[in-house]
């Protein structure tokens, strides 16, 4: 009985599996993204070959780097139990690293030693991930025997970024004198004391650790990095007291969470969901887009004109909905925006737009000869001052408008002004005379705004303008509106 027990601790069930079998594909697919499993070995301090995995995002985000999380399974389980975690930390750009301990699944080794030795294969691992450029910070996730592996590492490196700690055990002896009574061996106290004294010596000798030694009561409180603790209510093998015990001596920053089952049931979705928000808070793994999003950050290509990834497509779309509206109601009171499809690429508006400076421009010029022509009729005015001042858009590309213009002086706005307040009455006239035009008179007009098109500018000049193109319309509409409701 008593080498059964032994066997129980230092030799118990041990793996034995087909890697393509029951890994994931060297190749996979999760959540719309490719990934693959990279196999490869590391020998630790005591010469045991440990075989190992890396699932990695394939191909690997060109100059960045991930953080990556190693999973420690327990003491009869393998690289297979790491399963589950590749599925909860892939698809947050978190890379999961995993291996057979010493003794355990297809590693070197005949004997487990319940997180002792397995502290030393860790420490191999560690080490190979921070000779990786490709990695950044570093977590632990362990259960059971693995739970206390991370334990008594992160005691001695304090740059480990975080730990989830599953059914971890406060104290070797302490385990071994309660499975006593969970297995209901009928023995005096005195004797089952002798026979666990007897254990020790043994256990030293095969796995070459002391049984007194694993005592994670002894590294918690010396131990700072943020840890998330968790473990099953029904746990019959490990019970909840030893995480109780550990969390309330740990220093570092933590969390407890109990959920229903036992030592080895399936842990519940939410228990999962907790433990990839603990590793994204402490992991901080980069927001790398996906193909669709990252097309939209890269400059779009639109002839000479690039859109930084700061300025989205739907806020062009309402820059130049604005510059259409100014060129469809440029004699209109109406601040309306024209309706756009929004079906239609930047590229169509933007070929659209282009001639709009042209259109703008004559009907804006057409309608101030307008004005002038009619008001000339009732009143003359001397020195042309009224065609000056109606004039509100020139036909000058160069100038874009005297009263339009974003940059012009204090003297240009105030020589609109003080012409404006001297000839009242002339806008008066000439808004009673555009309300009072015969139908031929606009079947008139309608012909003579068929202007020819200037000559196509050069693409840079073009798209130098439209920068200033919405802002310059709408600021001669709005004078243009004001001096009417002004003078009504």
């Amino acid at each position: 009985m008593i080498d059964q027990f032994i066997n129980f601790v230092i030799r118990p069930p041990r793996a034995d599996y087909n890697p393509d079998q029951y890994l994931w594909e060297r190749d996979f697919t999760l959540a719309g993204r490719a990934y693959r499993r990279q196999d490869l070995e590391l020998r630790n301090a005591r010469g045991h070959t440990l075989q190992c995995s890396h699932y990695l995002p394939s191909p690997f985000p060109e100059d960045s780097s991930l953080p990556c999380v190693v999973y420690c399974h327990g003491n009869s389980g393998c690289r297979a139990d790491a399963n589950e975690a590749a599925v909860i930390l892939l698809p947050s750009n978190i890379t999961v690293f995993t291996l057979d301990f010493s003794g355990s699944g297809l590693s070197d080794g005949d004997y487990v030693s319940l997180g002792w030795h397995e502290r030393d294969d860790l420490k191999i691992v560690v080490s190979y991930l921070r000779s990786n450029k490709q990695i950044s910070r570093i977590g632990l996730w362990g259960r059971s025997m693995g739970a206390v592996t991370c334990l008594l590492y992160g005691a001695e490196d304090p740059s480990i970024a975080g730990m989830v700690l599953d059914s971890a055990f406060s104290n070797l002896y302490v385990l071994m004198m309660e499975l006593v009574d969970v297995y209901k061996i009928r023995l005096p106290k005195f004797t089952v004391k002798m026979a666990v004294q007897y254990m020790r010596r043994i256990i030293e000798k095969k796995a070459k650790f002391d049984i007194m030694d694993l005592n994670c009561l002894q590294v918690a409180p010396k131990t700072f990095i943020p840890a998330l603790f968790g473990h099953a209510k029904d746990d019959k093998f490990i019970q909840t007291s030893h995480s109780d015990l550990i969390y309330k001596s740990y220093a570092g920053d933590k969390n407890i969470i109990f959920f229903d089952g036992d030592h080895n049931s399936s842990r519940p979705q939410f228990y999962y969901d907790s433990v990839s928000i603990f590793f994204y808070n402490v992991l901080h793994p980069p927001q790398i887009s996906s193909s669709h999003s990252c097309k939209l950050e890269k400059y779009y290509d639109l002839e000479d004109l690039k859109v930084g990834a700061g300025l989205d497509e739907g806020l062009l779309h309402k820059i130049i909905s604005g510059v259409h509206s100014a060129g469809t109601d440029a004699a209109s009171s109406s601040y309306a925006p024209a309706a756009i499809a929004t079906e239609k690429s930047v590229g169509d508006l933007l070929s659209e737009i282009a001639p709009m400076a042209t259109i703008v421009d004559s009907a804006h010029d057409e309608d101030g000869t307008l004005n002038c022509h009619d008001t000339s009729n009732l009143q003359d005015q001397p020195n042309g001052q009224n065609e000056e001042c109606c004039s509100y858009t020139s036909s000058n590309r160069e100038s874009w408008g005297r009263c339009s213009s974003l940059e012009g002086s204090d003297e240009e706005s105030s020589d609109c002004t003080a012409v404006d307040n001297s000839h009242q009455k002339v806008y008066a006239a000439s808004l009673q005379c555009e309300q009072q035009k015969s139908p031929d008179l606009k079947k008139e007009m309608k012909k003579k705004k068929k202007v020819p098109i200037a000559p196509k500018k050069p693409k840079s000049e073009k798209f130098e303008k439209l920068e200033a193109l919405g802002k310059r319309l709408r600021l001669c509409i709005l004078k243009r509106v004001n001096h009417r409701r002004h003078h009504t």
